[in-house]
């Protein structure tokens, strides 16, 4: 019966999600399911187990979220993403709309700048581009996934994104864990994509298909959809209602002054992960006032929020001029941060139920015993709960809550480096969290006025099947030569 609950909590929670309700009343009702068949305690898991699991990932990644949010409304505001953007499809041109949008794309987010945030920028450039290119615009979104949501958020080494930062504190590594690797696989995600997304503009010219026809939604009409929000908050790290708050500058900066706070993102973090933080003294960690951590616990989490600090700073500092309404911007950022981080902790606290009923031994066992060793299970284990949830965050905090002890214990048994666990983890909860129910999916075809039955196989084939491949050749190579 305890597994029956499991399945039954969890399928109260995917299928009311989908239909829109929010994740804050799902997340506890489908805990107390799950308890409730297994004949549990239902008070102290609500309150113990849910709340303390959801509780300690917003210790730890909260700050991801406030900062990273904030950074990418400044960012937007003041009209740095535009010029970023701009610069990056004039240079290209139009002959070469589909590497302009996925490159533009790939720099913003590399950058630290919010998914959201990216999608409303890129999608009316795109659009333009691919009309004066006569490109289907049905290929618009798989070419934007492919530059924001693909090898800059899971692979390339020292990316901001809250999923690189999430098995830092698991595994003791830094945001430029197996660097080598890293690479290796986004240029796999890359080459791959662009690959596919040529052939099939091929195929569409052959077929005399032009730009088409298609209303992209006006973005406050996606702020005020809340069936639309609810979906997104879960699949990425800014609150879609935020976008419209705020007041974007008319005329965009100089692009080096546009590509300045991205600039200082990508330095001061690598200056900490590699130099700064491990000169220092932190013995004080250990005291029980900190909570008797290592530098090894919290230096990831540190260098990320440093890097963003810095570049909030940068931003304030030569683009205050251009931020007529910074007290609004700044509100709108940090607001945009509160329901992705509460949702995706809610999703955290159910994850911590389930592990903590009776039944779930026989799961944890099953997923340990898949063969091919630690870093095919694990992959497996973070592809199944990024689709299951719709969250690549939320995905993999649960599995390495459940299972990233016993990962490191088996790690160290057969001298596996944690580096390549992190970025085996990161990449596989990239993949099938691109599913079509994806919230982050829903409202990038919204944005460009899109439908699934257009667009979503091209999504696929650059966002899911693209990093599977890349997942693979890590696995494949990791597990032959070690990390590098």
């Amino acid at each position: 019966m305890g597994l029956v609950g499991v399945l039954a909590g969890l399928g109260v929670l995917i299928a009311y999600a989908y239909r829109g309700w929010s994740v804050l009343l799902l997340a506890p009702l489908a805990a107390v399911v799950a308890a409730s068949f297994s004949r549990e305690p239902l008070l102290a898991h609500w309150t113990e187990t849910f709340m303390g699991s959801a509780s300690g990932f917003l210790a730890r990644f909260f700050p991801l979220f406030l900062l990273g949010a904030l950074f990418g409304k400044l960012m937007e505001d003041s009209g740095s993403v535009t010029a970023i953007a701009r610069f990056m499809m004039r240079r290209l041109g139009p002959e070469r709309a589909m590497l302009a949008v996925v490159l533009a794309g790939a720099l913003v987010t590399y950058g630290g700048v919010s998914l959201f945030v990216a999608f409303f920028v890129l999608a009316p450039m795109a659009q333009e581009l691919f009309r004066a290119a006569n490109v289907p615009r049905r290929l618009m979104p798989a070419a934007i996934v492919l530059g924001t949501s693909t090898f800059t958020m899971s692979a390339l080494p020292g990316t901001p994104s809250i999923q690189n930062a999430i098995p830092m504190p698991f595994f003791g590594t830094t945001p430029f864990a197996a660097p080598g690797l890293g690479i290796l696989a986004s240029l796999v995600m890359l080459g791959f994509g662009l690959w596919w997304l040529g052939r099939a503009t091929m195929a569409a010219k052959r077929n005399g298909e032009d730009f088409g026809g298609g209303t992209p939604a006006a973005a406050d009409h996606l702020a005020t959809d809340e069936t639309l929000r609810q979906r997104a908050v879960t699949a990425r790290e800014f609150d879609p209602a935020e976008i419209v708050h705020g007041k974007e500058i008319d005329t965009p900066p100089p692009i080096t002054l546009a590509a300045l706070p991205l600039i200082a993102v990508i330095a001061v973090n690598l200056a900490m992960s590699l130099f700064i933080l491990p000169a220092l003294d932190t013995r004080y960690l250990a005291e029980p006032r900190f909570g008797g951590v290592s530098l090894a616990d919290v230096g990831g989490v540190w260098a990320v929020i440093t890097a963003l600090a810095c570049a909030i700073a940068t931003v304030l500092a030569i683009h205050h001029r251009r931020l007529p309404a910074l007290r609004t911007t700044m509100d709108a950022g940090a607001n945009a941060a509160v329901l992705p981080a509460m949702s995706v902790a809610s999703l955290v606290g159910f994850g911590a139920v389930v592990a903590a009923m009776p039944a779930f031994a026989a799961v944890r066992d099953a997923v340990l015993g898949i063969g091919g060793g630690p870093l095919v299970s694990l992959a497996v284990a973070t592809n199944v709960l990024a689709a299951l949830t719709g969250s690549a965050s939320g995905g993999l905090t649960i599995a390495l809550d459940a299972l990233g002890a016993t990962y490191m214990e088996r790690a160290a048994a057969i001298g596996l480096d944690p580096a390549l666990l992190h970025r085996v983890a990161v990449i596989g909860s990239g993949t099938l969290d691109s599913l079509p129910h994806n919230g982050a999916v829903v409202t990038l075809l919204s944005v460009c006025g899109a439908t699934h039955r257009e667009s979503y196989r091209d999504i696929v084939m650059v966002g899911i099947v693209g990093a599977m491949i890349a997942l693979a050749a890590v696995i494949a190579l990791g597990s032959v030569v070690g990390s590098f």
